[in-house]
């Protein structure tokens, strides 16, 4: 029988087809069967998780402190209080975590040296936001985070030095 293809097309049909049939393990294997394993869980990824770095509020409220929620966990205080604050400032279009907008009128009572930076996760977002006490503005954005962040007490909103 006489071929309709010359020698070197069948070569190139030969090989393109021992390439093709050399791939399907490799696509038809599932990785776990092949022993590839997926890498692990850090725990940033695990779901909402903030670090809350506090300077500058008083002996007893500065530190480090990791918070995770859902499920609740890390090392902070009051961890169940500082979920149920997040989760009760947490709506869809809104950032609970933003600043104070530019060109909001503000008192200009001093609340403190306090200050506290938050990073992580939240909501599937990420989280990078400072905090401060220097204004009637930002005393009141601090205060509606609480207990995330520390109570810095009825001393310090009165301008009067804490503890």
């Amino acid at each position: 029988m006489d071929s309709l293809l010359p020698v070197t097309g069948w070569r190139l049909l030969m090989a393109s087809l021992a390439t093709a049939a050399s791939l399907v393990p490799l696509t038809a294997v599932p990785a776990a069967a092949a022993g590839a394993m997926p890498p692990p869980v850090r725990p940033e990824d695990r779901g909402d998780h903030l670090t809350v770095v506090v300077r500058h509020a008083g002996a007893g409220r500065d530190g480090t402190y990791e918070v995770s929620c859902h499920p609740a966990a890390g090392r902070h205080p009051d961890l169940a209080g500082a979920c149920r604050v997040l989760d009760r400032g947490t709506r869809w279009g809104r950032d609970p975590f933003a600043p104070v907008a530019s060109g909001t009128t503000c008192t200009m009572l001093y609340g403190g040296p306090a200050t506290a930076h938050v990073t992580g996760t939240w909501a599937g977002r990420p989280v990078d936001a400072s905090y401060s006490r220097g204004d009637g503005c930002e005393t009141g954005r601090w205060d509606r985070m609480v207990p995330l962040l520390p109570d810095m007490g009825a001393s310090a909103r009165d301008g009067v030095a804490g503890p």
